[in-house]
């Protein structure tokens, strides 16, 4: 029995020893929780909420109407029209919140540095008034920028950021060829074509890839009959040469978003935030633009009145909005750019256009009432407060 001791105190030594380095070593970390996006910056928030009255107490806007990047268009308050009801956008991802207005101090020195460039049609300048100014609140030094070919921008000199708008309406490259001999003229009525090179980015933005470190592109609202009527009509180009047999516009339109999305992938770094914002939808009620089409209006529309006016099935005026959000998420498919979705916010907010307070006599008469433009302050504030969600989110991220 004596022989059997040693064995058992020797057993008994190690496993008090292998409880006391249990009880003393540290516990493994466990892996961080995965923190909720902010309100926002989710990917999907902008197409999937409702319109809300703002919290009380309402803040003022951000900026006046004397801000200098206004534009006089749509600057609805000096221009007469009564300011919009103080709504706020809640996505249904974030249980009853708003998507919280832009922190427009915190966002120059989250982007410290940093510059955003927006490429597309008027609609993206639209967009782009509405964040010069907001950030405008926060550096009373900023001044206006149109290097490198920007058409608006802006420098905001205590963080040293640049944002600025590349006017670009088809994106890929076009130009006016005259009808020469007057017999073709009379023959067909063509006074001359636009030549479309679908694998040519328009010279406003081609040498700009790099430069910026978030892009934001859109093209649509050129994509129309009476931008290209009958009598001057797109013919599209590749490698130098006429696309036979030739595309019809909607067709033309797929071939350059497919294009041009490519060469944004090849050409823009990876490192760099690339979105593509959907289209804004027009709200003429009654008809087109130059058919007394009118959206003076102070309501906005309810759920079950979007398919009505914005559905291609029903071959409304403002069915063009849908038809091409489906080329642009077709075109987008595989790459890795990013579809910011604001066409289904926006299609309730009828009450929110220019209309007739377009600042300049007789406007309404020549040019009809901007029923697809945005009064600012406006609808593109709220887009500016999800963009700003979504970019500040970028930032940490890179950032680790």
């Amino acid at each position: 029995m004596p022989r059997l001791r040693l064995p058992l105190i020797l057993l008994l030594s190690i496993a008090l020893t292998i409880l006391l380095l249990l009880s003393t070593s540290s516990p493994r970390p466990r892996p961080p929780t995965p923190q909720p996006l902010p309100c926002g910056a989710a990917l999907s928030d902008a197409a999937d909420g409702r319109w809300v009255p703002t919290p009380t107490p309402a803040p003022p806007p951000l900026y006046s109407p004397s801000c200098p990047f206004h534009r006089n268009a749509w600057n609805c308050l000096r221009n007469g029209r009564p300011q919009l009801a103080a709504l706020s956008w809640a996505p249904t991802r974030c249980g009853g919140a708003v998507v919280p207005r832009i922190d427009a101090a915190g966002f120059l020195a989250a982007a410290r540095g940093r510059r955003v460039g927006l490429v597309g049609d008027s609609l993206s300048e639209n967009l782009v008034v509405a964040l010069l100014c907001a950030l405008r609140s926060a550096d009373d030094g900023a001044r206006k920028w149109k290097r490198r070919g920007a058409w608006r921008g802006g420098y905001f000199p205590k963080e040293d950021v640049v944002v600025a708008y590349h006017r670009a309406v088809l994106l890929a490259k076009y130009t006016w060829q005259p009808v020469e001999k007057s017999k073709e003229f009379q023959k067909d009525g063509i006074k001359g074509t636009y030549r479309v090179d679908v694998d040519i980015p328009a010279d406003d933005w081609v040498n700009v890839t790099k430069f910026y470190d978030v892009l934001i592109f859109n093209t649509g609202h050129w994509w129309n009959t009476y931008k290209f009527p009958e009598e001057t009509p797109m013919v599209f180009y590749k490698g130098g040469k006429p696309i036979e047999p030739p595309l019809g516009m909607h067709d033309g339109l797929k071939v350059i978003l497919k294009s041009m999305a490519s060469y944004i992938e090849r050409e823009v770094p990876r490192k760099t935030l690339k979105l593509w914002r959907t289209q804004s939808p027009r709200h003429f009620f009654g008809g087109e633009w130059d058919h007394n089409g009118s959206c003076v209006s102070d309501r906005l529309l309810e759920e079950h009145e979007l398919d009505s006016w914005f559905d291609p099935r029903f071959g409304g005026v403002n069915k063009d909005a849908r038809m091409v959000n489906s080329a642009i998420e077709e075109a987008l498919a595989g790459t890795d750019i990013q579809l910011l979705n604001l066409t289904y916010m926006s299609e309730f907010r009828a009450d929110a256009h220019p209309a007739i307070w377009l600042g300049k006599k007789d406007a309404v008469a020549i040019y009809g009432q901007d029923c697809m433009h945005w009064c600012l302050p406006g609808v593109p504030d709220i887009w500016v407060d999800i963009l700003a969600a979504q970019i500040l989110h970028y930032l940490k991220q890179e950032k680790g």
